[in-house]
């Protein structure tokens, strides 16, 4: 019910019928109070000598018409707020004397009530202009816990109308969010997830648990999950309103903190969930971002991870956020501009540019080791897989690497690389590679290019299947789909199929499983098949080369230095008419020694 709170005692009718028609004003979103509503608050502070003061909420709306003395103003009740963030609700209020300082009170109330801001107005009677200024909660703390708060001005009105209010205050949330999130007990984040069906390869209901087993990973309190079917993302909130309305409701009973959305959202979608639900807000890639982050432990998978950061935050920047440097519009009003954004940008693109060139170096780094293993005749198998499809604990089971491996999306992330013995082959270079995932961002795939070509230089590739998960299909689409932006689709692969302990299925579904494919069913857990495809391996190698015996004519010398250069040579013996070779040629090369062939 609408009503004018504070004293009205010897209060006219009409000037109550004034104050009651402040509710049917509006102020346009994002910015802080219009003009109209200022005047007539002023108008009736003149008239009264009394405070005036309004409480907007983040759309515009009037929620409250307050009447104080000439000093303060009384508070109405709003509903309990949290204490993690905004209230979503914004004082703006007049001081009868002119002077808008903010008073103690005013301090008191903005950290009391949690309020966006508070804003004081007032009419300097010398030029007859309205001066305002604002405080805010800066996102930091003090040394005691207490929030801190900043204020702008006093300056004219219409400048500081000039504000970015949702920019700012989604900025503020941001700040807030990290706070709680070093306070929350074990580093808990309370997170609520949010996603759409727009009828991709992974269904809904299983792309929304993928994303809690991610969010779980990233070391963050699931509290809420919400879903909705569209045809296409609404372009200003990725959501639904109805639905971004429900979400904002629900975090508020549960105390969350944060909205991870299931799809990568723009800046702009961002930064508009963040200003109507007031939670902070990040989308899978920026997640799993984070997980990448927490588990890159070499010196090249942390440059990875930091180029992908960078990259994905560049277009990300805020151009004004807290130092509100962007209101220049008047004669000692102008600001720097985007000074600082662009110092940002500069720096993000020399760093950008600097971990590119390191990258780079390591990458030639990598190509001289696979040059060499090449002009060693070193056989490579590749592991690809699905993220948590089990390739570490199969590494482990066939070389005894011990390398790290749970049961987490994302468990190891840098390369590993091991030796394994294959019966009449000799030494083959097994290679543990990044977990693949539905929604990979593009700028991990870029990122980590350098490390992926282990795949592409592989001579054949292990694609580990998780044969327990109900989507195993999809998962199967997206490593072939991450495969062929790397080039390596047309490699040689062997389906592992693996969890068998855990697969319920029969014969027939392990056959519709298997849709023809080049592979095997197996448990790395427990050992089970992996005999199995330790001959499947041996065999392709043995197939890929055959063994010839040569004698090369002492004359023809350059046709034994390629032959050092295109096959493993087993032993050489010279004899009256020239060099007698047992070598191990690839199969593609054959038709280049034939005539020097003795064996045949």
């Amino acid at each position: 019910m609408k009503k004018i709170h504070g004293d009205l005692n010897n209060i006219r009718g009409s000037v109550t019928a004034e104050l009651m028609e402040l509710y049917e004003l509006t102020v346009p979103p994002g910015q802080l109070v219009t003009q109209e509503i200022a005047e007539r608050m002023l108008a009736l502070t003149e008239k009264l000598g009394r405070e005036v003061a309004v409480y907007l909420t983040r759309k515009g709306m009037v929620e409250a018409v307050s009447l104080g003395d000439t000093a303060t103003v009384s508070l109405p009740d709003f509903a309990a707020r949290s204490s993690r963030r905004l209230s979503g609700i914004r004082c703006v209020h007049t001081h009868p004397g002119g002077d808008t300082h903010l008073s103690g009170p005013d301090i008191s109330s903005l950290r009391q009530m949690r309020f966006d801001c508070m804003t004081a107005i007032g009419r300097r009677s010398a030029s007859n202009r309205t001066f305002a200024t604002m405080g805010f909660f800066t996102g930091e703390e003090g040394e005691d816990g207490t929030p801190l708060v900043s204020s702008y001005g006093p300056l004219p009105l219409h400048v500081l109308n000039r504000v970015n209010l949702a920019r700012l205050l989604a900025e503020i949330n941001r700040r807030l969010g990290e706070n709680v999130t070093h306070r929350t007990e074990a580093g808990k984040e309370r997170a609520v997830l949010a996603g759409i069906g727009l009828g991709g390869a992974l269904p809904l209901e299983e792309s929304m648990a993928e994303l809690a087993r991610l969010a779980d990973t990233a070391g963050a309190e699931v509290v809420g999950t919400f879903a909705q079917k569209r045809e296409r993302p609404d372009g200003a909130l990725f959501l639904g309103k109805g639905k971004v309305r429900e979400i904002a409701l629900a975090a508020q009973s549960v105390d969350a903190t944060l909205l991870i959305l299931d799809d990568e959202l723009s800046p702009s979608q961002q930064r508009n969930l963040e200003q109507e639900t007031g939670l902070r807000v990040i989308d899978r890639t920026a997640l799993i971002l984070d997980i990448f982050a927490q588990r890159a432990a070499t010196r090249e998978g942390k440059l990875q991870v930091e180029l992908a950061q960078l990259q994905y935050r560049l277009p990300r920047l805020s151009g004004q956020g807290l130092a509100l440097s962007r209101l220049g519009g008047g004669i000692g009003t102008r600001g720097p501009g985007e000074t600082k954004l662009e110092v940002d940008r500069r720096r993000i693109h020399s760093r950008i540019h600097d971990i590119q060139q390191e990258i780079d170096r390591l990458r030639a780094t990598r190509g001289r080791h696979r040059e060499r293993r090449r002009e060693a005749r070193i056989p490579v198998a590749a592991l690809v897989g699905y993220t948590n499809a089990g390739k570490s604990t199969l590494l482990n089971a066939l070389t005894e690497a011990e390398v790290f491996a749970e049961d987490k999306l994302f468990a190891t992330l840098d390369p590993t690389t091991r030796r394994l013995e294959l019966k009449d082959v000799g030494e083959v270079l097994l290679t543990d590679t990044v977990g693949f995932i539905q929604k990979l961002p593009h700028t991990l795939v870029s990122a980590f290019r350098a490390t992926l070509e282990e795949v592409s230089e592989a001579d054949v590739l292990l694609h580990v299947v998780d044969a327990s998960s109900p989507n195993a299909e999809g998962q199967i689409e997206a490593v072939v789909s991450v495969l062929r932006e790397l080039g390596a689709l047309d490699k040689p692969t062997i389906f592992v199929f693996n969890k068998a302990d855990a697969y319920a299925g029969g014969e027939a579904a392990k056959a519709q499983l298997m849709n023809g494919r080049e592979g095997l069913f197996l448990s790395a857990k427990t050992g089970e098949g992996l005999g199995e495809l330790r001959d499947r391996l041996a065999a392709f190698f043995r197939a890929r080369d055959v063994q010839r015996t040569l004698l090369i004519p002492f004359a023809d010398g350059k046709a034994l230095s390629v032959l050092h250069e295109a096959a493993e040579i087993l032993s050489t013996g010279y004899e009256e008419t020239g060099t007698r070779v047992e070598a191990r040629i690839p199969l593609a090369e054959e038709g280049r020694f034939s005539a020097y062939y003795i064996d045949t």
